[in-house]
């Protein structure tokens, strides 16, 4: 076993008080209240969501205007898969997915069954790897996405996202990945691992709950 191929960080953690000073009391409190007003307080809300979204769209060498806040991991998740495939019906209904899923990928991929589209599901080998080929070997003309996690929630495996964007580009598919375990804590970077779609928690970074990004 390899043990760079693995990575435990599967629990929750608590808020930092960085979190919490870094950005003062002003910005923690009125953050809440209307960012797209014309007030005082709307306007220094809406700097610290700006703010917070550079450092976000930093992490994973991607531009601030590519980032979308959601209220955690399962409703990027959700977005990520209904809304690619949706976008991409008129191409084909086929999605794939490992075995070792989050909930949250795996209860979105079912409810797209229902609606009429295919979905394969890959297997892992001892250590929860997907098998480049096989994904390659999956993918069909009609394929429009693949959503393989980034870091396992439960065993730790890291998948090797770099190989598998670059087998999705190559056919033109999507690639999104679950990247809750992992953002912060490995290097991850969009465009170089071919990345079209990432969700992300703020509650394991030592973030508050209840906050999510999508790239």
């Amino acid at each position: 076993m390899n043990a760079n191929s693995f990575y435990n960080k599967g629990v929750d953690v608590t808020v930092s008080n960085g979190t919490v000073t870094g950005y003062g009391d002003a910005e923690i409190w009125t953050v809440v209240k209307k960012s797209d007003g014309t007030y005082s307080f709307a306007n220094a809300s809406k700097e610290a969501v700006e703010k917070a979204r550079k450092q976000m769209a930093k992490v994973i060498g991607a531009k601030a205007n590519e980032i979308v806040f959601t209220s955690g991991g399962t409703e990027s998740d959700n977005w990520a898969l209904k809304g690619a495939a949706q976008a991409y019906a008129a191409k084909g209904k086929h999605i794939i997915i490992s075995a070792i899923e989050h909930h949250a990928i795996l209860h979105s991929a079912q409810a797209l069954e229902k609606q009429g589209w295919e979905v394969t599901v890959l297997p892992v080998d001892e250590f929860g790897q997907v098998s480049v080929k096989a994904l390659e070997a999956a993918i069909r003309p009609d394929t429009v996405l693949v959503s393989i996690m980034a870091a396992n929630n439960e065993i730790g495996t890291i998948q090797p996202l770099k190989e598998i964007g670059a087998v999705c580009r190559s056919h033109g598919v999507l690639f999104h990945t679950d990247a809750v375990q992992a953002f912060a804590h490995i290097p991850l970077n969009v465009d170089e691992m071919n990345i079209d779609l990432l969700s992300a928690s703020g509650h394991k970074i030592h973030g508050p709950k209840g906050i999510g990004i999508l790239y």
